[in-house]
């Protein structure tokens, strides 16, 4: 107690937590988008249960690596070298959970391109359509988690050494993620080419984790801006289709 009362008359600790949740919840997008894209898979009235119990599990998650966190700083202990690159335990972590999320990424996409044929062939033949369970989808919320919340551990090392001050900014960001979690699905389920950016988006986000657990950084400023500008491009598709479908009903005949 005694020492959160001095990390709280602390001008620097009040600058890395605000930077920390920050981070966190930039950090937390892509888990975010991944999140609603899986559950958007279940029965209607499953969707918003299991994306609460996803991210509630995620935060024990974090808090148990965060507990683990001096072992977690010897993960990026080369083991091995390969090509002239030593690599370690995050860097392997990084690649297997950047193949997951390409692998992922990808079925979803093909899903998506056939699920009209799928739908008319299970009419003609009377078959049912196979859904995602809450199980499966639980189970690939933790698994990502735990890619991202290793790289944000890692990161947050860099910025604190204040364990209380990373608990503090993962329960937040959290926090954060559990207020947006419904309506940023709902919106991705209601906006089909919403889904296809957004797995784009993943895409790239599981090509930059190859590339960083090979030893390539790419900054995530250049990731995000992207993300951004394309985001900004879509909404203005979506403005102009919007237009697009009220100005018939403005004409009326005389």
């Amino acid at each position: 107690m005694e020492e959160l009362l001095v990390l709280a008359r602390d001008p620097h600790a009040w600058a890395a937590l605000a930077t920390l949740v920050i981070m966190e919840v930039v950090l937390g997008i892509d888990n975010l988008i991944f999140i609603s894209i899986l559950t958007n898979k279940l029965p209607e009235e499953k969707r918003s249960s299991t994306r609460r119990i996803g991210i509630g599990l995620a935060v024990f998650l974090r808090l148990g690596l965060l507990s683990g966190v001096a072992f977690i700083v010897q993960l990026t202990t080369p083991i091995f070298s390969l090509f002239g690159h030593g690599f370690s335990w995050r860097d392997l972590i990084l690649i297997a959970g950047g193949l997951f999320l390409i692998y992922k990424a990808t079925s979803e996409i093909h899903d998506h391109v056939t699920a009209e044929e799928e739908r008319e062939a299970d009419a003609d033949t009377g078959g049912t359509v196979v859904r995602a369970t809450v199980a499966g989808v639980i189970g690939q919320i933790l698994i990502l988690d735990l890619v991202f919340s290793l790289d944000s551990i890692i990161t947050a090392v860099g910025m604190t050494d204040d364990i209380p001050i990373m608990v503090i900014a993962v329960v937040i960001a959290v926090g954060m993620m559990l207020l947006a979690a419904d309506p940023l699905a709902r919106f991705i389920g209601h906006n089909p080419t919403i889904v296809m950016l957004a797995l784009g988006f993943l895409l790239m986000i599981g090509a930059t984790l190859i590339a960083d657990g090979m030893g390539v950084h790419v900054p995530k400023g250049y990731i995000y801006a992207a993300m951004a500008f394309s985001g900004l491009i879509e909404a203005l598709n979506m403005l102009a289709r919007r237009a697009q479908r009220r100005r018939p009903l403005r004409k009326r005949p005389r």
